[in-house]
C-alpha cells in the first residue's frame, strides 16, 4: 500500500506543476484557482509522500518521489505545453525510468 501512495504522491506532482504551467498563461480569477489547485496538489503529494515512509525508506522514496515527478512533468510538458522532446532528452527520460524500476527492484 505504501507504495501506492509513493505512485499517487508522484503523480500529485506532475499535477502540481501542470497546474503551475496553466497558472503561467492565465490571469486575474482563472490563475487564481489554478493556484489553489497547485496548492491542493502540492499538499496531496507531501502527504501521501508521508505515508509512504511508513515502509518505504526515506532516500528510495524520495528517490522515485522527484523520478515520477520529473519523468511525468517532461512528458506532460511535451504533451500539453508544446516543449521539444529530442533524442538525447528522451534517451535521459528512459534512463530515469530504469533507475526508479531499478531502485523499486531492490528496496522492501
Amino acid at each position: 500500500m505504501q507504495w501506492l501512495f509513493l505512485v499517487l504522491a508522484g503523480l500529485a506532482e506532475v499535477a502540481f506543476a501542470y497546474c503551475l504551467g496553466k497558472a503561467k498563461l492565465t490571469a486575474g480569477p482563472e490563475s487564481v484557482g489554478w493556484y489553489v489547485a497547485f496548492t491542493s496538489f502540492a499538499a496531496l503529494s507531501f502527504y501521501l509522500l508521508n505515508s509512504s515512509l511508513v515502509y518505504v525508506p526515506l532516500g528510495t522514496a524520495y528517490a522515485v518521489w522527484t523520478g515520477i515527478g520529473a519523468v511525468g512533468t517532461a512528458i506532460l510538458g511535451v504533451v500539453a505545453f508544446g516543449d521539444p522532446l529530442t533524442g538525447p532528452r528522451l534517451f535521459f527520460l528512459v534512463t530515469l525510468i530504469g533507475s526508479v524500476l531499478g531502485l523499486k527492484a531492490v528496496s522492501h
